[in-house]
C-alpha cells in the first residue's frame, strides 16, 4: 500500500481526503489504491465516498445523464455467456423477437426523449450483426438523432473494423461492448468468444473514430484483482462511458442463484471505478435496484449517469422514483454540457 497516501497514524477521513486530492492534481492512483477501496471497512465507508464525490464534482458538478436502453432483438444469441438471459445455454422465460420494425424503434426513441434521457442505447442479441442488421441501424440512426436530439448508442455484439466504420459514417455516437470482467477471469464467463475478441472490437470502434462505452459486472464470482484489472484496462484504453452493472442472478441461467454482493460492496466498486478513471461517464447499470437497494443515491456521489427504465430482460424502478431520488439529492438531469452547483450533502 502507498504509505505516502495511507500512513498507519492518520486519521482515515484525512486519508481519503488525501487520495481525492492527488487524483484531482495527477488523474491516477495505482492498484494498492485501488484495492484499499475496495478492501476499506464499512466504517470508512462515507470517507470512501467523500472522495469520490470529489472527483465526480470536478468532471460532472452536480448533474445526472439519464440513458434510455432498447433490446432491438432479444433471445436467440449463440454465445454462452454465463450471465446473460438471452444466450445458447439459458432457459430463462424471456421474449424472443427478431430485429424491431423501424416504426418501433423510432417510438422508443420518442418515449427516451420524453424521459429526458441524452442518449438512445439499440441493443441486439448477437454474436455480431448480420449485414442487413447493420444497414438497418445505419439507416435508422439519422433519422433518431433528426427527429429527437439524442445520441446514440449502438450494441451489436462484435464488430469488424469496416461495420465499425459504416456505424460512425451513419452518425452512431458511441458503441457499447462491454469488458465484463478481467481477461484472467474471462473463461470462466464465456467460452463462445474471448476476452481478445472484445477488445478487437473496442479497437476497431475507437480506429474508426466512436466513442467507447464499456464497463463490466461484479458479482460473477471475481476477485478484487479481477475488477481492478478492468478498471485498470477501460482507463488504458480510454473508454469515455463506464456502465457499472451488479450481477442480476436470472433465473434459468447458468449463474442463477449466486449473490455474492452487499450495497457497501457496489458503493466501493463505483468509488473505486471512480477513482480509476477520474473523467469517465460512470453509469450505475444492471442490478442496481436489486443490489444498492435504499442505498441507490449514494451510488450518485461516484457514477453521474444511470438507466432509465428497463433493462435488456429485466425491469428497471419507475422512471419517476429516479427523479425524485435526483432531485432529493439536489442534483439535476443533463442532456448537455451544462453543470450544476453540487449539493451540500458531502464536502467538495
Amino acid at each position: 500500500m502507498t504509505t505516502a497516501v495511507f500512513p498507519a497514524d492518520v486519521a482515515h477521513p484525512t486519508k481519503w481526503r488525501a487520495l481525492a486530492a492527488r487524483v484531482l492534481a495527477d488523474g491516477a492512483i495505482d492498484r494498492d489504491e485501488a484495492r484499499a477501496i475496495l478492501e476499506s471497512p464499512d466504517s470508512e465507508l462515507l470517507d470512501v465516498l467523500a472522495a469520490a464525490w470529489r472527483v465526480r464534482q470536478r468532471h460532472f458538478g452536480g448533474t445526472v445523464q439519464l440513458f434510455f436502453l432498447m433490446n432491438a432483438k432479444s433471445g436467440l444469441c449463440p454465445e454462452d455467456c454465463g450471465y446473460c438471459s438471452q444466450s445458447k445455454v439459458s432457459d430463462a422465460d424471456i421474449p424472443r423477437y427478431n430485429l424491431l420494425s423501424a416504426p418501433k424503434l423510432l417510438e422508443s426513441a420518442r418515449v427516451a426523449a420524453e424521459r429526458q434521457s441524452k442518449t438512445f442505447c439499440i441493443v441486439i442479441s448477437a454474436r455480431g450483426p448480420s449485414e442487413r442488421e447493420v444497414d438497418f441501424v445505419c439507416q435508422i440512426v439519422p433519422e433518431i438523432k433528426r427527429r429527437y436530439g439524442l445520441n446514440v448508442c449502438a450494441c451489436l455484439g462484435l464488430l469488424t473494423p469496416d461495420q465499425a466504420r459504416r456505424l460512425a459514417a451513419a452518425g452512431v455516437d458511441k458503441v457499447n461492448h462491454n469488458l465484463n470482467t478481467s481477461e484472467r477471469f474471462y473463461p470462466e464467463v464465456c467460452t463462445t468468444h474471448t476476452y481478445a475478441d472484445r477488445v478487437a472490437t473496442l479497437e476497431a470502434c475507437r480506429a474508426a473514430g466512436l466513442q467507447l462505452c464499456s464497463g463490466g459486472i461484479m458479482g460473477m464470482g471475481e476477485t478484487h484483482d479481477d475488477l481492478i484489472d478492468m478498471a485498470f484496462e477501460l482507463r488504458a484504453m480510454n473508454v469515455e462511458s463506464i456502465p457499472l452493472n451488479f450481477l442480476n442472478s436470472i433465473d434459468g441461467t447458468p449463474l442463477e442463484g449466486v449473490r455474492r454482493l452487499s450495497p457497501r460492496d457496489c458503493l466501493r466498486g463505483l468509488a473505486m471505478m471512480r477513482m480509476v478513471n477520474p473523467s469517465a461517464e460512470i453509469r450505475i447499470a444492471g442490478g442496481r435496484e436489486i443490489h444498492l437497494g435504499s442505498l441507490q443515491p449514494l451510488g450518485l456521489y461516484a457514477a453521474n449517469s444511470i438507466f432509465v427504465g428497463d433493462y435488456l430482460t429485466t425491469k428497471g424502478q419507475l422512471p419517476e422514483a429516479d427523479y425524485r431520488m435526483i432531485e432529493d439529492l439536489g442534483f439535476v438531469i443533463t442532456r448537455g454540457s451544462e453543470s450544476a452547483e453540487p449539493p451540500p450533502c458531502l464536502p467538495r
